[in-house]
């Protein structure tokens, strides 16, 4: 596909052309709702994102991305960082104004910080008319005072996998569908010696996703509707004894774990069952040696806890400009040409499940039905609950989250360094230092 200079600024019959040209869409307006942006004379950009679990990913958005210098001119560069580091990366650069034009950061950093990030409000409204609107969990990350402070990029699909042999072989026809039931898998696979294992560490994405899954499963939460500090409650309490007997079942070391220790220990065999993005299915599907392993795996939803209802976090991340770039223009050219339909379908594909879409007018990416193991994360963004639940979203929230105060509690909790108790009184200590 050509794409000249006029396409590529995303104003008038250029983006309902694009639009229409895409196979996946179903029914798209044949009307460009999204505002021309022209870059500004000479800019170049630089942009940094977080290091890719899935190379076709990564690859997709260096090619979208030349598209893009080609058609405009517009050098932009790529720098990436660690999950871990993506969050304090980004937090420097907004508090000394200097850095990154683009920085993709996760869940709610963006509210951390909203004052040093440009308002880019019309964009967002005019990829949501165009585009069949932004998902509810992905917008509330994104916005701050109903306004825009960045784009809802993505959301990193967390789905529990597991190796469906060893689970026949410790008894079980088909995988739980409730907290129970996974103790007692859990158990029968320690007993032949496939233990599962969980990351309770500071895994941005693996760490956060299955504490706030223990947590919320029995109905614990950090805070009321009103912003309230409710953590220490017999909810969480429950919850904690919970992580502290399925803990039991865990290989040992996954209190030190961060997002890439499951994918290791499940790749290399010591794992039956984890929770991760559909990137450790890649690794063993990539991989001549392991291809017995990669038709071995399934993929599957978190089992509901005592709350009765799927309650899953799941890792979204968002596209922020700050204000201090010299060239907000070109930044926001450059986003709007990487969401018209034919690039943002070409990621997706390239990402293979790995993420998913923030707009609701890309969920016919036939990607999510090209393997049976990609329909546990087809509807992340659809089905995500934020960080913050129940109160708003916010700094406090960011905060309580940049400082692990959910996931160290279950930790403790599990491996015994405190009892549930203790465990709960303490991290409700954390959070009213927070939300006081």
């Amino acid at each position: 596909m050509t794409i000249s200079r006029r396409d590529v600024l995303l104003g008038g019959a250029g983006l309902a052309a694009g639009s229409l040209a895409s196979p996946f869409l179903g029914s798209v307006p044949a009307f460009a709702q999204v505002p021309k942006i022209e870059p500004e004379p000479g800019a170049s950009l630089r942009l940094l994102r977080w290091a890719p679990f899935v190379k076709g990913e990564e690859d997709a958005w260096i090619a979208n991305t030349k598209k893009f210098t080609e058609a405009t001119g517009v050098e932009v560069r790529i720098d990436k960082e660690s999950w871990e580091d993506i969050r304090p990366k980004a937090a420097v650069a907004a508090n000394v104004g200097s850095g990154p034009d683009i920085v993709w950061v996760w869940f709610d950093d963006a509210q951390q910080y909203p004052d040093k990030l440009l308002d880019v409000t019309d964009l967002a409204s005019g990829l949501a008319k165009t585009y069949g609107g932004f998902y509810p969990g992905n917008e509330v990350y994104a916005k701050v005072n109903n306004r825009f402070v960045g784009l809802p990029l993505a959301t990193i699909g967390n789905a529990v996998v597991y190796r469906d042999s060893w689970i026949k072989e410790a008894g079980f026809s088909e995988f739980p569908k409730d907290t129970k039931g996974l103790l007692e898998l859990g158990k029968a696979l320690k007993a032949k010696n496939h233990p599962m294992g969980f990351t309770l560490g500071h895994g941005v994405g693996d760490g956060n996703n299955f504490t706030h899954w223990v947590l919320w499963s029995h109905g614990g939460k950090m805070v009321d509707e009103s912003g309230k500090v409710v953590l220490n409650s017999p909810e969480t309490v429950a919850a904690l004894r919970y992580a502290a007997e399925l803990y039991k079942t865990f290989i040992p070391g996954t209190e030190s774990w961060l997002d890439v220790n499951n994918n290791r220990a499940f790749i290399a065999g010591d794992l039956s069952v984890t929770a991760n993005g559909v990137s450790v299915y890649y690794a063993a599907a990539n991989d001549p040696k392991l291809a017995d392993m990669a038709a071995d795996m399934r993929s599957t939803n978190f089992p509901i806890g005592p709350v009765g209802k799927s309650v899953e976090l799941h890792q979204t991340t968002t596209a922020c400009i700050f204000k201090y770039s010299k060239f907000p223009k070109a930044a926001q050219a450059y986003m709007s040409f990487m969401f018209d339909a034919p690039q943002y379908n070409a990621w997706l594909q390239g990402a293979s499940a790995y993420c998913c879409q923030t707009l609701k007018a890309f969920a016919n990416n036939p990607v999510w039905t090209s393997k049976p193991i990609h329909a546990a994360y087809a509807k992340a963004s659809e089905t995500l609950q934020p960080n913050g639940y129940a109160g708003p979203l916010g700094p406090k929230s960011a905060a309580a989250m940049a400082d692990w105060i959910v996931v160290d509690m279950v930790a403790e909790a599990a491996t015994g360094q405190r009892t549930p108790e203790e465990a709960a009184k303490r991290a409700q200590a954390r959070a009213e230092r927070i939300y006081r």
